[in-house]
Order: structure tokens, then sequence, then C-alpha cells
């Protein structure tokens, strides 16, 4: 298999902008609540920390990367080599979920993200790895797919 440095598939598992909205809309209560039982500086001190706390944490939790690179599939903090990997399958809604809970095996690498419904499976072959197979959350899982299958038969 020929390694290159190439980006084939990126994808950043950003978090959507409905949990923006909704933090700051919490962000904004507590302020309201703040304002009208402590001094006005602690309040809005207290609201500044709560929005970098907020802002830090989906900026944390959206950092995930999903990408197809130099020879090797990285899924949050894992990598592992293409030549290790069987057969992709992309995964609508009903399939993600299923594949996630009661299908399951506690022994898969799992990126799952709750604001995205569909996935793809990844099965290892590498006899060393106990790792069954990857699951992992895409926007986009037929794009990842046509990449990994791309990427193993070379």
């Amino acid at each position: 298999m020929t390694s290159t440095a190439e980006t084939v598939y990126a994808e950043r598992l950003t978090v959507p902008l409905r949990w923006w909205v909704q933090g700051t809309m919490l962000v904004a209560t507590l302020w309201l609540a703040l304002v009208v039982a402590v001094p006005g500086p602690v309040a809005w001190v207290t609201t500044a920390l709560a929005l970098g706390l907020l802002a830090a944490a989906l900026l944390t939790y959206g950092s995930a990367r999903v990408e197809l690179r130099g020879g090797e599939l990285r899924a949050g903090p894992a990598h592992i080599e293409v030549a290790h990997l069987g057969a992709a399958v992309a995964l609508d809604a009903d399939q993600t979920r299923r594949a996630a809970g009661v299908d399951a095996d506690a022994r898969a690498f799992l990126v799952l993200r709750p604001y995205l419904k569909r996935a793809v499976k990844v099965t290892v072959t590498d006899p060393a790895d106990p790792t069954p197979y990857w699951l992992v959350s895409t926007r986009h899982p037929e794009r990842l797919v046509e990449a990994l299958r791309a990427a193993t038969s070379l």
C-alpha cells in the first residue's frame, strides 16, 4: 500500500448551532437570576465566566475530527492504518442507533456524537487488535465509505 500525506477525507464533528443558541439562552437565564439577586458587577463577572465555560465546553466537544490521511483513518484521538481495515458500511439513523445500542459490542471503538444521527461502521481485520470494529459519527457517511473503499483497494 502506498502511504501519502494527502488528505482524502476530513471532517470536524462540530456541535450544531442550536446547541450554541440553547447554551447562550441558559447563560442569559443565569444572568437574569443573578442580576436581581447580587450586585451588578458580580452578576456580570459570573455570567462572563459561565459564557467562557460554555464556549470552552462546546468547542472542546466539537473538536473531534474524522480524517483519512496518509494511509490512516483517524477518528477522535485514535488512528489505524487502512491496511488493518475491512468492510466499511454507511449506517442510517436507525442502524446507527441499533449499532450503538442493542447490537453494540463492548470492545468496539466509538466516536459518536448525539447530534449526528448517521455513522460509518468499519470492520477491523488486524488479528492482534481486540477491537472488532470502529463506529464513527459523520455527516457524510457515503463519502467516508467511498474514501475508505478507495484507500483500502490500493
